[in-house]
């Protein structure tokens, strides 16, 4: 298996980074090959924006998703998201790994996943969810924060994780075709002892061997919807 991690912390020292080489060498000691896009130690540039094309389509008006499709067939994409494109299309399990930042990803996660997931080859038209680009790729999201648990769930009173992260885990990687794994949150990190940062490296450990039978989200199939995409079966 081929896997990517895309890492997004600008502490080495961090216990992000330590989830980040935990997976590497849980990877690596499996046979796996494993490459890291270490985001910030890239100085990766998030801001997309027209110079990412070498050329452009329409030079009086700049429709970034539009443009991405024409550089990417004309080869005259930024040479940064060129490279982190190769490697997602390497891939077989992409890893985001990032510490929580206000509900979501920090911002250069964000601006990586701008810039890299490309209109025309992650999606386009009807190419989403099942029909996705990225179908046969899985995906998962790795993440630290301050919060404890039990303040995350239903009557909770951050609300329920899977809704914060349900922009980044349905609406990017579901949107794009990925199968999404059960994300793996590590809480109450820069607060708790180092005993109990090693039992949960050692609960990562444990979820990524058996990463095969993680539990995947379920996300909508285009099969189910008409062609102006209205449920072909209405709620009860």
């Amino acid at each position: 298996m081929n896997v990517l991690i895309v890492h997004a912390h600008y502490e080495q020292e961090s216990f992000s980074s330590a989830l980040m080489h935990c997976a590497v060498d849980v990877f690596e000691s499996g046979g796996h090959e494993v490459r890291v896009s270490d985001l910030y130690k890239m100085n990766w540039n998030p801001v997309a924006s027209a110079s990412d094309f070498g050329e452009r389509e329409h030079s009086e008006y700049c429709v970034y998703a539009l443009e991405q499709r024409k550089a990417c067939q004309a080869g005259t994409i930024a040479r940064d998201i060129a490279g982190e494109i190769e490697k997602v299309k390497w891939c077989d399990l992409l890893i985001f790994n990032f510490p929580m930042f206000w509900c979501s990803a920090p911002a250069i996660l964000k601006g990586w996943i701008d810039r890299v997931f490309v209109s025309g080859l992650f999606y386009g038209g009807t190419r989403f969810y099942d029909r996705g680009g990225m179908t046969g790729k899985r995906a998962m999201v790795t993440l630290t924060l301050g919060g404890r648990d039990h303040m995350f769930g239903k009557d909770a009173i951050h609300g329920e994780l899977d809704v914060m992260l349900r922009h980044l885990v349905r609406g990017t990687l579901g949107y794009c075709g990925f199968e999404v794994l059960k994300p793996f949150a590590a809480y109450h990190v820069p607060y708790i002892s180092d005993e109990e940062r090693g039992v949960i490296l050692d609960d990562y450990r444990i979820a990524l061997r058996d990463i095969a039978a993680r539990q995947s989200v379920d996300f909508p199939k285009l099969s189910d919807f008409d062609e102006a995409m209205r449920p072909l079966r209405p709620s009860v």
